[in-house]
């Protein structure tokens, strides 16, 4: 089966400044495939050179079995793409930005796009200046969606996006999965790549680090949990169980790191009186220290480079 987006050793210089550099890339038919790393990493120079805005300084680069930048006039109108910065027309109202898209691709199901304005509350009825960040990014969601693409690439998508809002993106990702369109999703968001995406890839400064299942990379998430106790903790038990690290008592409270399952923990929790138990969900920050560590300084890995600076900023 072809691969719906294919690189080989996609490469981009600025000038002396590297943006990505030998990127081997290959996304299956249907999957929703997950683009992380930190700021500067390359991300959104990756997408660009997807879509033909900017040229390779070498490699290839294949979408839907076609050369991106040979057949880009055919590939856009199987694309649907959200920018992560938006460039919608601010004098026109959502909707004729719409219409106007609508008629470059070649018309679109209008009844499609009510129903999708609807899910994600967007006005389309006031000039796309007026609006709010989030209820742009609303007007953009609809047009990459609208014309049902083989195709979606979204580069931080849900950025300025209520919580309601954002769970019905959710359900709009898995039914186009379901529909066998096939996604490319740029995240800041761990908890949003966890639950829509089958595969991810790490980038950091500009080079592939990692590819992934996303259940390896819930595996290597490290929760950080606060446990009460009614009394003295089992602190001994505690220490001894599996993927636990850096344990601290202070009282009745002990702090620790956890790597793994929580099911240990809370089985050996409930042998004593909890007062209370809270978790913080892991971020970026803590998956790229679970792959990669810190150097010599005690710095992170996953720290940018010049990749995506200025107006590549990812």
């Amino acid at each position: 089966m072809t691969a719906v987006v294919q690189t080989e050793r996609l490469t981009k210089y600025y000038g002396r400044q590297l943006g990505v550099v030998d990127l081997d890339l290959q996304v299956e038919p249907g999957e929703v495939f997950g683009f992380l790393g930190p700021n500067g990493a390359g991300k959104t120079t990756t997408i660009r050179l997807l879509l033909d805005l900017i040229r390779p300084t070498r490699g290839s680069i294949t979408l839907l079995g076609r050369d991106s930048r040979r057949d880009g006039v055919t590939l856009r109108r199987q694309v649907g793409y959200v920018p992560g910065e938006l460039a919608l027309y601010g004098h026109l109202t959502g909707m004729d930005n719409l219409r106007f898209l609508a008629a470059l691709r070649g018309g679109v199901d209008w009844a499609f796009v009510a129903e999708l304005a609807e899910r994600l509350d967007a006005d389309l009825s006031r000039k796309v200046r007026d609006l709010s960040t989030g209820n742009k990014r609303k007007v953009a969601l609809v047009q990459a969606f609208m014309h049902r693409p083989a195709l979606l690439i979204l580069d931080e998508p849900t950025a300025g996006l209520d919580p309601l809002v954002q769970h019905e993106f959710y359900h709009l990702l898995e039914e186009a999965r379901d529909a066998g369109q096939t996604v490319f999703l740029s995240s800041h968001l761990l908890p949003e790549v966890q639950r829509v995406c089958d595969r991810v890839a790490f980038v950091r400064e500009g080079r592939l680090i990692a590819l992934e299942d996303i259940a390896a990379v819930a595996g290597k998430a490290v929760h950080e949990v606060n446990v009460t106790f009614a009394g003295a903790p089992p602190v001994d038990e505690i220490a001894a169980l599996p993927g636990v690290s850096d344990l601290v008592v202070d009282g009745a409270s002990v702090r620790l790191r956890l790597n793994g399952s929580f099911d240990p923990l809370i089985k050996c929790a409930a042998a004593s009186t909890v007062v209370s138990l809270t978790s913080r969900e892991p971020d970026l920050e803590d998956v790229f220290l679970a792959y990669y560590g810190e150097d010599d300084h005690g710095r992170s890995h996953a720290g940018g480079g010049a990749a995506d600076r200025g107006s590549d900023a990812a």
